[in-house]
Parts: C-alpha cells; structure tokens; sequence
C-alpha cells in the first residue's frame, strides 16, 4: 500500500513503520533528550524564581546550556524520524499541531530571555532576585515545557 504522505514513503520511514524495536529505540532516544532538556531548562527557571539565590545564574548557565544542546541533537533528529514513520496521521492530529506551536512558542521565549532580560545579569546574579521580567519569562517557559510534554504524550492516545 501507498503511503498518504510521501514523506512516509522514504526507506527511514518504512523501517520506523516495520521494525518491531526500531520505533520504540528511537521514542526511547527521543524521551531521554527531552528529559535532559526539561530538566535543565527547569533547574535554570527554578534559579531564576529565586530558589538557591547564593548559586551565580550566568555559572548556572554555562553549566547548563551544553546539556540543552546535547539534548538537542537527540531530540531533533529522533522526532523527526517518528513524524516521518506516520507524517499524515501527525499532521492531522490537534495534539501533535499543539505540541509544534508549543515548541516554536518555548523556542521564541528562550530567545527573548537570552537576548533580553538575561542581558543584565550582571546586575542579578548571586543574591538579589531576579527582575520582574525574567521571573515572567521563566514561567512561561515551565509552563510552554508541561504543555509540550502532555501534548507528546497525549499523541500516544489520540
């Protein structure tokens, strides 16, 4: 049978559908990325909303950021080989739509703080709160973060 999208048609995409451990490797792969990018993304927030305000934010950062990006270079590329196993039943689906606009939303968030409020941590590094600002962004992006994570696994029932 045909696939309805052509990209289900690629060879990657025929062996996501017809592997018996393939698939589950690569969700598996996909989690653990996620879980290292969540996580240090929420231990960055969780500094930035004033808890363990003796530790610098820009040391907690540079800590942390190679962490997001090495959960990156899981991430990416293990989506994009399960969206290719079932692209027309994702691109259909109101859960998957969500968790994409989600994603981009985080993205966006990450880069406003990062070239806004982050600019003058100089100011707020160890010991004083956070500005206003910041504090809002960070919210934001724990609460981007949970929405983009029950949409994913809201995709495994809908």
């Amino acid at each position: 049978m045909t696939p309805a999208n052509p990209v289900e048609a690629l060879p990657f995409a025929r062996a996501m559908r017809e592997s018996l451990w393939m698939y589950p490797i690569v969700e598996v792969i996909h989690i653990v990325g996620f879980v290292i990018l969540v996580g240090s993304v929420l231990m960055f927030d969780l500094r930035i909303l004033g808890l363990n305000k003796q530790i610098s934010v820009r040391a907690l950062a540079r800590h942390l950021l190679p962490w997001s990006w090495a959960a990156l270079i899981l991430i990416v590329p293990t989506g994009f080989l399960m969206f290719t196993a079932h692209a027309n039943d994702f691109l259909g689906n109101q859960a998957f739509q969500l968790k994409m606009a989600l994603l981009m939303t985080a993205g966006i968030n990450a880069i406003a703080f990062h070239t806004g409020p982050y600019q003058s941590v100089m100011a707020w590094d160890i010991g004083v709160p956070a500005p206003l600002v910041a504090k809002a962004s960070v919210v934001a992006s724990v609460i981007l973060w949970l929405g983009v994570i029950t949409c994913g696994r809201f995709l495994a029932y809908t």
